[in-house]
């Protein structure tokens, strides 16, 4: 099993509170360290302070050596898909090849009404999304001169310079909680496919139809990566575990009496003592995943990061 630490820095994180995670999860042998793409502040209190996340990627790009570093993931929404393949080319070049790219739909209404982001009705965000990967694609992989004409952007002559350092380009991650189109996308253009909010037992079903999906396209399942992203909270023992519960719950402005509304969540967390987290990770891995993305929602925690490299990948 492969591991990434992923964090949720709308939370009120500052760079450098960042680059505190991203050190300790370099240091706790993480794979990758990736961070969501949001401008408004959640869960919990709003309006606390919040980053860019392609220009902290370009910080994390030249303060770490080893970890791999990513969005997960960036809205369509956002950004044209021409900025985000220069962004992602030039954050790739400044870690020396360490990037990976996650795109998805977007979501957040709220953000983008408050940053003046158009927000089209998900089919819409969705023709969108295919149309970016495939200009992604595109400008880092075709020849000069690679032309698109789709419905929502056009390309009438490609030319990007210079070419991504990872060759032929950073790896692509598509995810969500399994619907047939975002598996269609992931097959057509993402190395990586990444389940969320889905049990171990879902994630049987869902990769298999994953799989069912690329070998009626005319691809090798095995080209394409399964990993799941799940929520992480770990203690020494019963008495940590319990306070680093009402840490999380007092972060998403519930206090105590959001146990109930936490407990419906909770089996598809890897969530407990060292030993309930390694056993909840080796039922991923026996349902098919590749890499797991802990979703740790205690970023100011930095022992939290220590202990879950500890147990998991044994550092």
């Amino acid at each position: 099993m492969r591991y990434a630490l992923m964090i949720e820095p709308q939370q009120g994180c500052s760079y450098v509170d960042q680059l505190a995670v991203a050190l300790h999860a370099e240091a706790a042998g993480f794979e990758t360290f990736l961070r969501s793409d949001h401008y408004d502040s959640f869960p919990g209190a709003t309006g606390r302070p919040t980053t860019d996340a392609w220009a902290v990627l370009a910080g994390l790009a030249r303060e770490t050596t080893t970890i791999r570093i990513g969005a997960m993931v960036s809205p369509v929404t956002f950004r044209l898909p021409g900025n985000l393949a220069k962004l992602a080319t030039t954050v790739d070049e400044m870690s020396g090849g360490r990037l990976d790219v996650g795109v998805g739909a977007g979501w957040n209404q709220g953000e983008h009404d408050h940053h003046g982001f158009p927000f089209p009705p998900i089919g819409v965000r969705a023709e969108m999304l295919e149309e970016q990967l495939e200009i992604l694609r595109g400008l880092w992989q075709g020849p000069d001169g690679w032309a698109f004409n789709g419905r929502h952007y056009q390309v009438p002559g490609g030319l990007l310079r210079p070419r991504p350092v990872q060759q032929p380009a950073p790896p692509l991650i598509v995810g969500g909680e399994g619907s047939p189109r975002s598996m269609r996308i992931a097959v057509r253009f993402a190395d990586e496919f990444n389940l969320s909010s889905t049990t171990p037992e879902l994630a049987v079903e869902r990769f298999a139809a994953l799989d069912a999906i690329a070998r009626d396209a005319g691809r090798d399942p095995a080209t394409l990566r399964h990993s799941a992203m799940a929520g992480a909270l770990v203690g020494r023992d019963a008495t940590e575990v319990e306070r680093r519960t009402l840490a999380l719950l007092d972060a998403f402005g519930m206090g105590a009496e959001g146990s109930a509304w936490f407990e419906t969540r909770r089996p598809r967390w890897v969530y407990g003592t060292p030993d309930e987290a390694r056993a909840m990770a080796a039922r991923y891995e026996a349902a098919g995943c590749e890499r797991l993305v802990l979703q740790d929602f205690l970023p100011w925690d930095l022992a939290h990061v220590d202990l879950l490299g500890e147990v998991l990948i044994g550092r």
